[in-house]
């Protein structure tokens, strides 16, 4: 048997290879959209991807179902209570793909969405019926479980999701042996949970000991405990929920139309009518010179995670880029579903080098530049950026907390005639923050170096708080 896991960092999504040897039959299960290297490593255990399955209908990234599909002609399977735009093969409970000796089954685990499921894999020349490992997609984490609250959009509760839930927690996953290997599609960093470990694999006989959810509780204590205090979901994910269940564009295709060079004149002509200028460079490049107008979503970053929250679905894209980062910045885009890119600056910001009209900066100030302006007789007001959570385990006395995701809709709030220094933890959201304050008329924005990190450490949290 083969198996092996793709950890993508950016979006803390885990995905899985599960092949054959003696067969040569293959199986990619919760694949991103980029699916080259599926294919790449397949080929070179002598695999055919002959199937692939998505363990439910992820709303953080767009899956690759459709491209593998049509790039190996694998079959697509979906939860039974599953409903789609493109042709699948349902699958319920005890039903399965059989590889050849590695056999593959179905454990319908309804709770994070209504259609979920679990893939169990047995490698039958081990056991026939104690199951090596379980694909557990968005149902159980390492450390967690998946959060019950994303669909009350579409009219399914917290409440009837967390009983569901519950129910394929205790009575179908920790039926398992303690041995069963534990691999989810997320890990630390997403936003489908509130307290995924940093491991990436684990046993159900560990997370039965260690995790908070699975202790022994009733059904309510359950519910009210994993949809409490969870993160902000972000703008995208109904939309990118919603396009996984379509028939849509593969992504090959979409770079092919959105990957070409636009001069500055044709950039300039789309700035006029409305597309977005997104810079994907580091903010201290981006702060040292940038195109009015443009917002700044290093690639250095959760780039596709802020782009999706806080870019358009449904209007075009302009990149400027760090020439020969042109293709990431779009592919990246590509893995949230936010295919409308209609190209990209050609050779970046050093065409608009000869226009200084046309160029802006921003201020970075350290910390201890900017303790000193605080005692100031006109101080500047410092913004927060950070979520409220964030703020509210420590700030910069007197900061103004603003999350990040609410700036646009809430920044009438804020002053115009006064000097205004936006903080985040470490510097990469203040900087997006800089750029979109700036692009609505802001003039007198500064951004702090490293952020309330770099506050702490530089000055210390006594001398910080007193500095203030």
């Amino acid at each position: 048997m083969i198996l092996k896991q793709y950890y993508l960092g950016c979006l803390a999504h885990a995905s899985y290879l599960v092949g054959d040897e003696d067969s040569g039959v293959a199986v990619v299960i919760d694949p991103q959209r980029d699916v080259d290297e599926y294919v790449k490593d397949a080929s070179a255990h002598g695999l055919r991807i002959e199937h692939v399955i998505l363990t439910h209908f992820h709303a953080d990234f767009l899956a690759g179902h459709l491209e593998l599909r049509d790039r190996t002609k694998a079959a697509i399977y979906l939860g039974a209570g599953a409903e789609a735009e493109y042709p699948f093969i349902p699958l319920g409970t005890g039903q399965g793909i059989e590889l050849g000796t590695v056999r593959l089954e179905a454990l319908e685990t309804p709770g994070h969405t209504p259609e979920g499921i679990s893939i169990l894999v047995f490698d039958q020349k081990v056991s026939e019926d104690k199951p090596h490992a379980v694909m557990t997609g968005d149902t159980l984490f390492v450390g967690d479980v998946g959060r019950p609250d994303l669909m009350a959009s579409v009219g399914v509760t917290a409440e009837e999701l967390g009983g569901m839930l519950y129910e394929s927690l205790h009575d179908k996953l920790m039926k398992l042996p303690d041995e069963t290997l534990v691999y989810p599609a997320h890990g630390a960093g997403s936003m489908c949970g509130k307290n995924l470990s940093d491991e990436t694999v684990s046993t159900i006989g560990d997370q039965r000991k260690l995790n908070y959810a699975l202790q022994p509780m009733t059904k309510e204590k359950f519910i009210s405990i994993v949809a409490a205090e969870q993160p902000e979901a972000p703008a995208y994910f109904a939309y990118d929920a919603n396009l996984n269940r379509k028939e849509r564009v593969v992504l090959e295709d979409s770079l092919r139309t959105g990957l070409k060079a636009l001069s500055l004149e044709e950039v300039l002509r789309q700035r006029n009518i409305g597309v977005q200028i997104v810079d994907t460079r580091d903010p201290a490049a981006f702060e040292s010179r940038y195109l009015i107008d443009s917002v700044n979503i290093g690639l250095g970053g959760q780039y596709a995670t802020w782009a999706g929250s806080l870019l358009d679905t449904a209007t075009p894209i302009v990149l400027i880029a760090e020439p020969g980062r042109e293709h990431e910045s779009a592919m990246r885009l590509g893995r949230i579903g936010f295919d409308r890119v209609a190209g990209y600056l050609e050779a970046g910001i050093d065409s608009v080098a000869h226009r200084t009209d046309l160029l802006g900066v921003t201020e970075r100030v350290d910390s201890r530049t900017l303790s000193e302006r605080l005692i100031e007789p006109e101080p500047p007001l410092v913004l927060d950026v950070r979520a409220a959570t964030e703020h509210a385990a420590g700030t910069i006395e007197g900061a103004v907390n603003m999350p990040l995701p609410h700036l646009r809709e809430r920044s009438q709030e804020l002053p115009r005639d006064r000097r205004i220094v936006v903080v985040c933890a470490s510097g990469y959201r203040s900087a997006i923050a800089a750029s979109l304050l700036k692009g609505l008329g802001f003039d007198r924005v500064s951004d702090l170096i490293g952020g309330f990190n770099g506050w702490t450490v530089a000055l210390g949290t006594a001398a910080a708080a007193g500095a203030s």
